[in-house]
């Protein structure tokens, strides 16, 4: 291969990722991925954190959690001041699940990472060696389980809101 040809390809090379980086900016919905390999592997890794703990029964994931999830997600995603469990409506996570129709205690961790994108092992890391995190993932009375993502191009927001159902 000449110099010239290897120029040449350079050239179209450039110019393709250059297509694609403005494609991405003018339309940034293309950026986002299907978060649902991550938020089932989050799910299985509270799982597996709840079996070590020695609980008895499977968690199961509860559509209103899921949503719960979702909204909160949503919620710090668009808001930056929001960085913890209080919404930017002032709602708590067990608020927002009794709103969508959940009886019983929630609770709730959220991991936020600068980048377009965090690894299931980062969250885990995260959850695993923050003491609070890692009583709730262990929980076993946590059998309802919710888990949401979603990411933009300089920040990536993963909620799991967690359910203990009422007695029926």
């Amino acid at each position: 291969m000449s110099l010239g040809d290897r120029q040449g390809g350079l050239l179209i090379l450039t110019g393709v990722l250059g297509l694609a980086a403005t494609s991405l900016l003018l339309n940034p919905a293309q950026a986002l991925a299907d978060n649902q390999r991550l938020n089932n592997g989050v799910f299985v890794n509270i799982r597996t954190a709840q079996k070590q703990n020695g609980c008895q029964a499977d968690p199961r994931i509860d559509g209103r959690l899921v949503e719960a999830a979702r909204v909160h997600t949503l919620d710090v995603l668009n808001h930056r001041e929001v960085n913890g469990d209080i919404g930017s409506d002032g709602s708590t996570a067990q608020q927002r699940a009794e709103r969508l129709g959940f009886a019983g205690r929630v609770s709730e961790t959220l991991a936020i990472n600068p980048a377009l994108a965090i690894s299931g092992i980062e969250i885990l890391n995260r959850w695993w060696y923050d003491p609070l995190s890692r009583a709730t993932m262990q929980d076993c009375r946590n059998t309802a389980i919710g888990v949401w993502s979603e990411n933009s191009l300089d920040r990536t927001v993963v909620v799991a809101v967690y359910g203990e159902p009422a007695p029926s």
